[in-house]
């Protein structure tokens, strides 16, 4: 027959321990409870201190990368064409450097008379013309420019130049006829040139010989 006072005894000790263990476990819950609200507040804290963010748009890493198209270089542009336009004076005078004759051909120092000879009777293939016809004198001499530079990167030898018989300026003066010769003159890649003949212009064209 058991002892009733030790069974007591271990009964007492039994909800002694049980409460303890209890008493932990409150104390555990409590503490990540606690734990977990302390948490929740540093993240608000932390949203609230940075603001609204705006998530980045997702990579598509499939799409090829565009190189940037190279920059205009326009103060490079507008140099060459003040270029053009300077290289060409209007008080140049073609009788003051170059031989002429009664043909109103010119041929620069070295070129020999056979060349011209040549050059009058349409010995090389007219390959490119510029029309000069109404246009104004400083229009007339960026086109010559712009032509004669063109001419010279396709490697063309022999081109017309019409710049009119000026029947339809002032007092029907060929304003840009003396001009244009003086201009080429200017030119070292002109060789030489003289008046078309009738079928190509006569005396409103001038035929010119390039550097080849």
């Amino acid at each position: 027959m058991s002892d009733p006072i030790k069974d007591f005894a271990a009964l007492k000790s039994l909800r002694k321990g049980l409460k303890a263990r209890e008493e932990a476990r409150q104390a555990a819950e409590a503490e990540r409870l606690r734990l977990e609200k302390e948490t929740r507040r540093e993240a608000d804290l932390f949203r609230s201190a940075i603001g609204g963010v705006t998530p980045l748009p997702p990579v598509d890493k499939a799409a090829p990368h565009s190189p940037r198209p190279r920059p205009i270089a326009h103060q490079h542009l507008a140099d060459e064409q003040a270029a053009l336009q300077s290289s060409l004076s209007d008080d140049f005078s073609i009788e003051s450097l170059l031989d002429t004759d009664a043909a109103l051909s010119f041929a620069r120092s070295g070129i020999g008379q056979d060349t011209l000879r040549k050059l009058r009777r349409g010995h090389w293939v007219i390959q490119s013309e510029l029309d000069l016809h109404g246009l104004r004198s400083e229009e007339a001499r960026e086109a010559l420019a712009e032509f004669l530079r063109s001419a010279g990167k396709r490697g063309q030898r022999c081109v017309r130049i019409i710049h009119g018989k000026g029947l339809g300026s002032v007092n029907k003066e060929p304003v840009l006829k003396q001009k244009v010769r003086n201009w080429l003159a200017q030119k070292d890649e002109v060789l030489a040139f003289c008046q078309a003949r009738g079928a190509d212009g006569g005396a409103g064209a001038l035929i010119v010989l390039l550097k080849a």
